[in-house]
């Protein structure tokens, strides 16, 4: 057999686990108000990214303190507080967020090969139905 055979699924792609950690859903949107805004309380960031959940919010938090990426620190006063704030390994990021930025200019582009795409789909969609 060939080598893309020998080759795990999962590892064909060198970049798949980077992917995994940094654009799984909320992550981006967390890192990216943590980076722009600095340390914030949990009701903070729930009021930034407006359409996450506060049991999503907290699963996504726990799991960037896990990956290294967020750090949370927890004040014993009354009442508690606590304050998420984006860690050096996750500034480390930004040099990929600046480029995934600076490339979103092209969105324009893909907006108009979606819709040209579409609309071939639906003229073959007609042309099947004749």
């Amino acid at each position: 057999m060939g080598k893309a055979a020998d080759v795990a699924p999962e590892n064909a792609c060198p970049i798949a686990p980077v992917v995994d950690i940094v654009f799984s859903r909320w992550t981006t949107p967390i890192l990216w108000a943590l980076h722009e805004h600095g340390r914030q309380r949990f009701v903070e960031l729930e009021r930034r990214i407006a359409t996450i959940t506060p049991k999503v919010l907290t699963q996504r938090l726990r799991q960037l303190e896990r990956d290294g990426l967020v750090i949370r620190t927890y004040y014993p006063e009354v009442p508690p507080r606590v304050e998420y704030e984006i860690s050096e390994l996750g500034r480390s990021l930004a040099p990929l967020f600046a480029s995934l930025s600076e490339w979103s200019v092209n969105l324009g582009h893909v907006e108009r090969a979606r819709s040209a795409y579409d609309a071939r789909e639906e003229e073959r969609d007609r042309a099947r139905r004749r």
